[in-house]
């Protein structure tokens, strides 16, 4: 399955608040074998949000979205949702028990709105204060805030998806290729390409110290990147070009 992941907020965006959600995200992910294909920042924009959440609401695409499901003014994320489902916000049951259950009558009139959801939507349980988020066509709708949101995510991750979880983490390895311009390094990426459709290659040009480089490697499952990276010491090797390792990641 391919994860994504929405982060909303102009604060995020206009630079008041710099995003600590990415790199958790895949941490998160990195943790359980698995990792993000792809990630969008979004404003508080209704529209904006409501179409963007329609295109991927058609997709199969295991999505985590962090903020805008509070009941201020500038929260649209659930309104947002509700609209590209197609449906009506209404005020979840659980969601009520829970709200009720953390705030007593200092839930009406105003908490109790966190607890409308899109129909059909079910709860994400909160441990930090019982407010929860709520899932939606394999979307994940979180608070902007990391304490409630991260706990929440691994909760999803791991009674959601735990069939996902894999035993073998990928591992990433590349070598340091000096004096070669990416050009001159096309055919073999291609040739590596062909032979190991399985993995994902990459070529990161570095101008800065230590001289001018290209960070040339690949990333996946571990025996085949030891595969693939034997042949591309070679093939780099054979096109008289300098190169030392880097160390690996994963």
């Amino acid at each position: 399955m391919t994860f994504g992941a929405f982060i909303i907020g102009d604060e995020i965006l206009s630079g008041k608040r710099q995003d600590k959600h990415l790199s958790r995200v895949i941490a998160a992910l990195a943790a359980r074998g698995l990792s993000l294909a792809w990630a969008q920042y979004l404003g508080d924009d209704r529209t904006l949000i409501a179409g963007t959440l329609r295109r991927t609401f058609a997709g199969s695409d295991i999505v985590f979205s962090f903020g805008g499901i509070g009941a201020t003014p500038d929260d649209h994320t659930r309104q947002s949702a509700a609209a590209a489902a197609g449906v009506e916000l209404h005020r979840h049951p659980d969601a009520v028990r829970e709200i009720e259950a953390r705030f007593g009558a200092d839930a009406y009139p105003k908490r109790i709105a966190m607890g409308e959801f899109p129909l059909g939507a079910e709860i994400i349980p909160n441990p930090y204060n019982r407010v929860p988020g709520f899932r939606l066509h394999r979307h994940h709708f979180l608070p902007g805030f990391p304490e409630m949101a991260w706990p929440m995510m691994d909760w999803v991750l791991d009674t959601l998806y735990p069939h996902l979880h894999r035993s073998r983490r990928e591992v990433d390895h590349a070598i340091l290729v000096r004096e070669a311009g990416e050009s001159q390094l096309i055919d073999l990426m291609n040739e590596i390409v062909a032979r190991y459709p399985d993995l994902r290659l990459f070529s990161l040009p570095h101008i800065g110290d230590g001289g001018r480089h290209i960070e040339l490697g690949v990333r996946g499952e571990s025996a085949r990147v030891l595969e693939a990276m034997a042949e591309l010491r070679t093939g780099v090797t054979a096109l008289d070009f300098p190169w030392t390792e880097r160390a690996p990641l994963g």
